[in-house]
């Protein structure tokens, strides 16, 4: 993934996303990125747009649900994490339920 530049990264995955407006990818990617700035409600609408136009993609239900939990959206955040559970991230995503959810 990216080391720091998380600002840079933000610019690089919306330039992917306005070449490709339907790449999964960028958009979880930027989720991720703002997520590590900190911007819990922005990385949840790219982690939303990802699963909107991929609905089976655990990455961007795991990186929700933790979104999620940084606003203390418990509820919502632990469904999104069993989803990424069954979707295939089991060991993060069942170890994250474990830490927060029950």
């Amino acid at each position: 993934l990216f080391l720091s530049d998380f600002r840079g990264a933000i610019a690089d995955y919306s330039l992917a996303i306005e070449i490709n407006p339907m790449y999964t990818d960028a958009f979880t990617g930027r989720g991720m990125a703002k997520f590590k700035m900190d911007d819990f409600a922005g990385a949840i609408a790219d982690y939303s747009k990802a699963i909107a136009i991929s609905p089976k993609s655990s990455e961007a239900y795991y990186g929700r649900g933790l979104a999620k939990l940084a606003l203390n959206q418990t509820d919502s955040g632990c469904l999104d994490l069993s989803k990424a559970g069954e979707l295939g991230t089991e060991a993060r995503a069942y170890e994250a339920i474990k830490m927060f959810c029950n």
